[in-house]
């Protein structure tokens, strides 16, 4: 498979909340994944919480994504119906051996301040 197939895979996955589909996708050795609130090297745990998450998300809109031999970067919004509105996010990706090995997951993390044990 393609960086593109890898990632958009998962992406997808992750968003349909298929959680077993995206973590197919990720490296069960040496993986990392962090962002403004998760930080994990399980290869299925960082997707823990994605059931709480996905009930607040409305529509992801795709603004850019960016594909090299072994990364890849997405930009896009994420809607929801919290107060948070609309949240822009850019998500790097490392691959090793056709697998995803790290994802760094950038956004602004204060909207999400008071409603984070919700989602969790």
């Amino acid at each position: 498979m393609s960086t593109r197939e890898v990632v958009r895979g998962y992406h997808d996955a992750r968003y349909r909340g298929d959680a077993a589909a995206a973590a197919a996708l990720v490296s069960e050795e040496s993986f990392s994944f962090r962002s403004p609130f998760i930080t994990s090297t399980d290869a299925a745990g960082h997707l823990a919480g994605l059931d709480g998450f996905l009930r607040v998300v409305t529509e992801v809109e795709m603004i850019s994504e960016l594909y090299g031999e072994s990364e890849a970067t997405l930009v896009y919004d994420v809607h929801t119906a919290t107060p948070a509105g609309v949240q822009r996010t850019a998500e790097h990706f490392r691959l090793r051996d056709g697998k995803i090995c790290t994802i760094m997951l950038i956004f602004d993390a204060a909207p999400w301040q008071p409603m984070a044990a919700a989602i969790r």
